[in-house]
């Protein structure tokens, strides 16, 4: 695993302002909480902007960063753009961090406006007009993190030279396989100890088909009549799914968990986790699952297959093919050895090239290369200094 570059004696840390366009804690942005944790304090330090206070805001909080607030639109306020750079040029921020739309729209206007590099990390299957706007006037470096997305940007008109694919990382020692002796939440949901639970783990939006894993949990009840399945997440889908649920007759197999701060011990209580998702570019949600030593069901789409290796650590369905995948839980479900032998392949699979340790080393270098192609004013330089 390459490093981040050390800096020369007495050079102060790199500062970086995060700037992210949700106030929710959903696959990126718990990315970026351990992002931060993982870089080394000798050489960065960090400050957020977030759109509203929230869950985010707290935790980011919670671990010493700074976070102010600032309202984000795809047209910002001009109050949001001075209130930015006037925090820019009084923290002495090094580089800027952006995460969706919104937010690359006000990190590139308060980079252009202060002189400082703006790096955008687009975390979804495409390019937004907005990121592509962003890029064109206002000159931010744009980051994707899987290969469809990165050609499909080659193919939109972005420079290589300010394109990079850094695809997301999972903590490969937080999660791993790590069964408990007794499983505390099948006792909570009444199911006997070998009841084979398949999960649902995401934001319960319409790109992330819920409805497709709703649908599926319908056909595997009649497939295998001991499995159930759990949705741990929320969203503004969670109360239509909640009443699909209750329309197909599914109140006593398919269980809503919502949001869940003990993702890694959950992890360890299903035997399946299913993405059913009509979008993606990299799920984290999937990385950890591989890292715990799980089989996937997933739909074909997006980077998944990236992660996914079809027959070895799971299976990939086409999108909307609730038939196909409640087939692939229920052989998996009814199957332990199976279970076993995919899961292992993806947890190796997770540890050899997924590993949050390589992708923070990668981002790392790439925002000192950006940081050093512009040249500090006296000022600034001065500041930097004085930091040290």
């Amino acid at each position: 695993m390459g490093e981040v570059s050390s800096d020369p004696a007495g050079a102060a840390p790199l500062h970086v302002l995060e700037v992210i366009g949700n106030a929710i804690v959903g696959g990126m942005e718990t990315w970026v909480e351990r992002f931060i944790e993982r870089m080394p304090r000798a050489q960065f330090r960090f400050t957020a902007l977030c759109p509203a206070e929230g869950p985010f805001a707290e935790q980011l909080r919670a671990r010493g960063v700074a976070v102010f607030i600032v309202p984000m639109a795809d047209d910002p306020s001009w109050t949001s753009i001075q209130t930015t750079v006037a925090l820019v040029n009084a923290h002495g921020i090094d580089l800027l961090h952006a995460h969706l739309p919104r937010a690359h729209v006000l990190a590139g206007i308060a980079g252009r406006l202060t002189g400082r590099p703006v790096l955008a990390t687009v975390h979804g299957r495409q390019l937004q007009m907005l990121d592509l706007e962003v890029y064109r006037t206002l000159g931010s470096h744009l980051s994707v993190v899987c290969q469809p997305s990165y050609f499909s940007a080659l193919g939109l008109g972005v420079s290589p030279e300010r394109l990079s694919c850094d695809t997301n990382g999972v903590d490969t020692a937080l999660f791993r396989p790590q069964r408990p002796a007794s499983s505390a939440l099948r006792a909570a949901l009444g199911l006997a100890p070998q009841t084979p639970l398949i999960g649902f783990v995401g934001r319960l939006s319409p790109e992330k088909g819920p409805e497709v894993f709703v649908r599926a949990c319908l056909l595997l009840q009649q497939r295998h009549a001991q499995a159930h399945a759990v949705v741990a997440g929320d969203g503004p889908m969670r109360a239509e799914m909640q009443r699909l649920s209750e329309q197909l007759g599914l109140a006593q197999r398919l269980h809503f968990l919502g949001l869940r701060e003990d993702m890694a011990a959950l992890y360890n209580e299903l035997d399946v986790v299913v993405s059913s998702s009509h979008s993606e570019a990299m799920p984290l949600a999937l990385m950890e699952a591989m890292a715990s030593g799980l089989p996937i069901v997933a739909t074909r789409v997006g980077g998944v297959p990236e992660l996914v290796e079809h027959g070895e650590t799971g299976w990939l369905v086409a999108p909307g093919d609730f038939n196909d995948i409640a087939g692939r839980c229920a052989v998996l479900a009814a199957d332990p050895a199976l279970r076993q032998r995919m899961g292992s392949n993806g947890r190796r699979r997770a540890i050899e090239r997924f590993d949050l340790g390589d992708g923070v080393s990668r981002v790392g270098r790439l925002m000192q290369r950006l940081a050093g192609a512009y040249a500090l004013p006296t000022d600034r330089a001065e500041q930097r200094k004085e930091r040290a």
